[in-house]
């Protein structure tokens, strides 16, 4: 484990493990974007991979073949690799003195790893000694939380219904390509050919394909988000009700969201509240057909929220007991819910200050 000290001395090097899938891409192409490409900067892949580059900023970063004794004292490893391998690497690179992001659900509901989303709850990288491995939240609690977070601050949340339409991107590359060549064959009169999913992705939606809870009928991605969200609110009976679907878009998520705040609150004392926070971009001209959408929040940093609005039977009461609101989020989940967020983790760590 690195020292008290060392935990707050700057990263002399950055190592992206898992550098060409989907996540990895992001990261490199997130650091370069954010001022970091100047630093040294490694990338690493399976041996299958090898002979490769991947781009980060102006630079073609070389594929490496990832060993145990690569990590150094200091590093700052970032994680994007599915959650055996992030268990193996992450203790490797502990060993070595290095600080780890995971963007893994390896570590989620660890008690001794703190889950951040910078905007929601930056004082869990606080510590003494600091941490020096840190876990991503799933994509969907991260966008969810983002645009809930000033709401929660200002008036408090008692329950949240949420529905998500998460894009195939979220499954990685294979699934991205699945619906490609899913919509080729359709509209060629083929039967499409499921591989990465279970049912066909093209012109379709379906529950979430991970398994399903028998005892509670839900399935793995919603029982994330409400033990994620528990956990980063550190509210272990937080009402959360989660309905999460699949649906044929290549990137971004979005989620139709219901929330009853804890005191009644004006439509325009929250939509202050939201304009007003970090990570949010209000695109509420709905009436003129401008609201979140996938295609707009794609390579977007911000959580874009519109259609703000009370839900119809809220109208029953009277206005000064309102306190349901309705929101309509898209966010590019590959950015704020995955690449953007460990990258800012480290930054607000000072694991990475940033423009250095």
């Amino acid at each position: 484990m690195a020292s008290s000290s060392e935990s707050h001395r700057p990263s002399e090097r950055v190592l992206v493990v898992g550098a060409t899938g989907v996540v990895g891409e992001e990261m490199l192409r997130v650091l370069s974007r954010r001022g970091h490409g100047g630093r040294e900067i490694h990338a690493y892949a399976s041996a299958s991979s090898s002979g490769r580059t991947v781009r980060c900023g102006e630079r073609l970063l070389p594929i490496e073949e990832l060993s145990d004794s690569v990590f150094r004292e200091g590093d700052l490893v970032l994680l994007g690799v599915d959650a055996a391998l992030a268990r193996r690497v992450a203790g490797h690179a502990l060993r070595a003195g290095a600080r780890v992001v995971d963007n893994s659900s390896a570590f989620r509901m660890d008690p001794a790893v703190p889950l951040v989303i910078p905007e929601v709850n930056p004082e869990d990288l606080l510590g003494s000694p600091p941490p020096t491995l840190i876990a991503n939240p799933n994509c969907s609690t991260v966008m969810l939380l983002v645009a809930l977070e000033p709401l929660r601050r200002a008036y408090g949340i008692e329950h949240v219904a949420v529905s998500t339409y998460q894009a195939v991107s979220g499954a990685g590359r294979s699934a991205m390509d699945e619906l490609r060549d899913q919509t080729r064959a359709v509209l060629a009169g083929e039967e499409p050919k499921p591989r990465a999913f279970p049912l066909p992705c093209a012109f379709n939606v379906f529950p979430h394909e991970s398994p399903i809870d028998l005892d509670s009928g839900a399935n793995v991605e919603e029982q994330k988000l409400l033990a994620e969200t528990r956990r980063i609110w550190r509210e272990r009976d937080a009402a959360i009700d989660p309905s999460c679907t699949r649906v044929p878009v290549l990137r971004a998520h979005s989620q139709a969201v219901t929330a009853t705040l804890g005191r009644p609150a004006s439509l325009e004392e929250i939509r202050a509240s939201l304009a007003a926070c970090e990570g949010i971009r209000i695109v509420d001209d709905w009436p003129n057909g401008r609201f979140p959408t996938p295609l707009l929040a794609t390579d977007q940093d911000a959580v874009l929220v519109g259609r703000i609005r009370r839900p119809l039977s809220e109208f029953d009461r009277p206005e000064p007991q309102r306190r349901r609101v309705s929101l309509w989020l898209s966010a590019d989940q590959l950015l704020k819910g995955a690449a953007l967020n460990a990258v800012q983790i480290a930054e607000r760590a000072a694991w990475l200050p940033r423009f250095a």
